[in-house]
């Protein structure tokens, strides 16, 4: 049985600039008005990372558009919104996190079984010569796919 998943916005950046060790998924704690923008697809992950503070694992840069038909409620685009995850999980993701060059970066939001979700990943940064190597692998790929089309190879 496959999971009904809606994704509302994905960070692509995240793996251009980082390898990714490992993906978790969160609940995230919204207010009304950020989950009827959610349901419109408004939000963007860009320059969005998460922390660990006071044993809670908290959201930070994530923008979510104001909901164009709110009346007088509003909500602050880029406030910290807080991520539901067990107290177990958040030690685990805390003692990884403390190693030199591991941080935590949200891949992407989407809405599962009508629940608004984060996919956070465990990463450590590239370095330049690491993203070089992965444009040329899929460059040659490319060429690759380009040619078989070219020669009809199945």
């Amino acid at each position: 049985m496959s999971e009904e998943v809606q994704i509302i916005t994905s960070n692509k950046k995240a793996y251009h600039d980082y390898h990714i060790l490992e993906k978790i998924e969160a609940g995230i704690v919204l207010t009304g008005t950020e989950a009827k923008s959610l349901r419109e697809g408004r939000a963007n992950l860009k320059d969005s990372y998460a922390r660990i503070m006071d044993g809670e694992m908290w959201l930070i840069g994530m923008h979510i558009s104001p909901y164009k038909n709110e009346g007088y409620v509003t909500h602050e685009p880029e406030r910290a919104r807080k991520l539901l995850l067990h107290r177990d999980e958040i030690r685990r993701i805390y003692r990884k996190v403390m190693e030199k060059g591991v941080t935590l970066i949200p891949l992407r939001a989407y809405f599962k079984r009508g629940w608004a979700k984060i996919e956070i990943g465990i990463a450590t940064g590239k370095k330049q010569y690491d993203k070089r190597q992965a444009i040329a692998r899929r460059e040659q790929h490319r060429e690759m796919k380009r040619m078989e089309k070219k020669f009809k190879i199945k």
